[in-house]
């Protein structure tokens, strides 16, 4: 598997509550693009219109040796999933109030572009500094285990 963009901040700005593996819709360009591992997936999120789900503000920068066909950089994408996943997605979406975000691009063993998308719940500002104060504190007592046990 190789990873071509990660979402660095969506586990820190939001809970993750459930993970899902979809494919994407790419011009050619844009899957060379990606081999080169340049995408952004900062301030992206998708949406479920209808009963297709989309992809909006994914950054895939134009491929330089591209000929006359230049794809737009931040356009809307397709995901594909199964209607089943679509279905649960729209439901949990406008009932709870809950966010779909990208975590990472990649490209599978057998070459394919996938996107894990998840869904969240937005964290408030005061979640996220108790998340970064455990963290630390959870990191500092591993360091005093691993000097007591020299």
């Amino acid at each position: 598997m190789q990873i071509a963009g990660q979402n660095k901040k969506a586990k820190r700005d939001y809970n993750i509550l459930q993970t899902f593996e979809a494919g994407i819709v790419l011009y050619g360009d844009e899957v060379k693009s990606l081999r080169s591992k340049s995408c952004s997936l900062q301030d992206s999120f998708a949406r479920v219109e209808g009963e297709e789900a989309y992809l909006y503000n994914m950054h895939i920068p134009e491929f330089g040796q591209s000929s006359y066909f230049k794809s737009e950089p931040k356009r809307r994408r397709k995901l594909l999933l199964h209607k089943k996943e679509i279905k649960k997605l729209m439901g949990r979406t406008t009932q709870q109030g809950l966010t779909i975000v990208p975590l990472k691009v990649y490209l599978n063993k057998r070459g394919l572009v996938k996107v894990e998308i998840a869904l969240a719940k937005g964290r408030h500002t005061y979640d996220k500094r108790r998340k970064l104060k455990e963290k630390a504190e959870k990191r500092e007592a591993q360091r005093e285990m691993k000097d007591f046990n020299r």
